[in-house]
């Protein structure tokens, strides 16, 4: 049924994008399901995230879809590299004080800086649409290095160690947690967008 849908229809449904050098974020809609099923179906993305249960079905695409597209304050991406379906990046603001970026990479695209890119759009996306925030928190497990070097590059210092409860794991584990301030944002946007003057 989803097959169905005529893609001129679905662009229509997901105008808002933000471009990257190499990609494209935009909102997920219900043509995605196979994709994003498909993606997030790996133990190893399962067990570093918090709530992504495993095995994950189209089911649960479908709910999840679904369900961020009625959610009137959602901030949640999907990452496209060259039109394919890559991974998911986004903003929980259930702490309005500290809202949360999270992210996930299929397998088959870690280690190519994605995620870095991703993250530091949605970063700059938040911090420039939401005078409000003034600090992103996000969080990584302790045995998950690779998303922690990724914080540290978009800007966020360590704040120390919570335990989170894993829906994979189905029980708590250790995480690293980080926050961003707004004017440690300022001050790096500021550093790149900095030119030098030939002497």
């Amino acid at each position: 049924m989803l097959q169905e849908c005529p893609t001129q229809t679905l662009q229509r449904q997901s105008k808002f994008v933000l471009e990257t050098a190499r990609l494209q974020l935009r909102k997920p809609t219900l043509a995605d399901v196979k994709a994003v099923a498909r993606l997030a179906n790996d133990r190893r993305i399962a067990e570093m995230t918090r709530r992504l249960p495993h095995p994950y079905a189209a089911a649960d695409a479908t709910h999840f879809i679904k369900t961020i597209a009625g959610a009137e304050r959602e901030t949640v991406f999907l990452i496209e590299h060259a039109s394919t379906p890559v991974g998911m990046v986004g903003v929980d603001w259930a702490d309005a004080d500290a809202p949360e970026i999270g992210y996930w990479l299929g397998v088959d695209f870690w280690g190519r800086g994605f995620a870095t890119e991703a993250a530091r759009a949605v970063i700059d996306y938040t911090f420039s649409e939401f005078d409000g925030v003034t600090q992103l928190s996000s969080g990584a497990r302790v045995i998950n290095p690779a998303s922690r070097r990724i914080l540290e590059k978009c800007g966020f210092q360590w704040t120390g160690v919570e335990l989170h409860r894993f829906l994979a794991l189905g029980s708590s584990t250790p995480v690293d947690r980080f926050r961003l301030d707004r004017h440690v944002w300022a001050s790096l946007k500021a550093w790149s967008n900095a030119t030098r003057n030939p002497r």
